[in-house]
């Protein structure tokens, strides 16, 4: 997912591409602004020359994948396949884990608790605490590092918590819910979080990732097909 996928208007329509395409997207920063020594390029579509007047430059279209590592104190999703992988669609085995505030990631694995600096690069990341709170901050590191030292989650209870659909994810629900109840806050349920937090972020890793992988086989994607 090492490419900036960009969207303009043209025909009356919303096409999306790479930036850097140079078959299909366009002199977005050549011709089309004034700049002679660039080849002019054209529509994908009717194949007219491309030429984008004022409040009409390309936009880019945000990455909905962080490095979990410089995301302190969320809720982060990858999967060991990349970021390709983490559409609604896909029936690749996700991971969850729980980031401090230096983006060390814990997660519940076959060997217990994970703490990692590295591997979560390209990932869905919810971050669950406002900048502003700093006091809320070291609260979280240090429960963190307590809660995940419990016997409960210990290696040889991982399967038993695999068999209740648990695992990564509820180690991660459960030290969420902890933390609520220590603002005295009620818990929420899986179902509930996941929701209200993890789809919405799916759904937009979705349509992205849907669009990306069009623009992949054809060379650009038109919205609405």
């Amino acid at each position: 997912m090492d490419r900036t996928v960009i969207r303009y208007s043209h025909c009356l329509r919303e096409i999306y591409c790479f930036s850097e395409d140079n078959n299909v997207s366009g002199s977005f920063y050549g011709e089309a602004y004034g700049n002679k020594d660039t080849k002019r390029k054209t529509c994908p579509i009717c194949s007219g020359p491309l030429k984008f007047s004022l409040l009409d430059a390309p936009r880019i279209v945000p990455c909905p994948f962080s490095n979990g590592h410089r995301v302190p104190c969320a809720f982060i999703i990858g999967s060991v396949h990349g970021p390709l992988f983490l559409g609604e669609w896909s029936d690749t085995e996700l991971h969850v884990g729980i980031s401090n505030s230096e983006g060390l990631v814990y997660n519940y694995t076959l060997s217990g608790i994970r703490t990692e600096e590295q591997g979560w690069e390209q990932c869905i990341c919810i971050r669950l605490v406002p900048p502003c709170r700093e006091d809320l901050t070291e609260v979280w590191d240090k429960e963190l590092q307590q809660f995940s030292s419990l016997p409960m989650w210990d290696p040889d209870r991982f399967n038993e918590e695999r068999e209740f659909g648990s695992c990564c994810y509820g180690f991660a629900l459960t030290f969420i819910n902890h933390m609520r109840s220590l603002e005295q806050k009620a818990s929420l349920s899986r179902d509930d979080f996941t929701r209200m937090y993890v789809l919405p972020h799916m759904k937009t890793a979705s349509k992205y990732l849907r669009v990306y992988q069009n623009i992949l086989q054809h060379g650009f994607h038109i919205a609405g097909t």
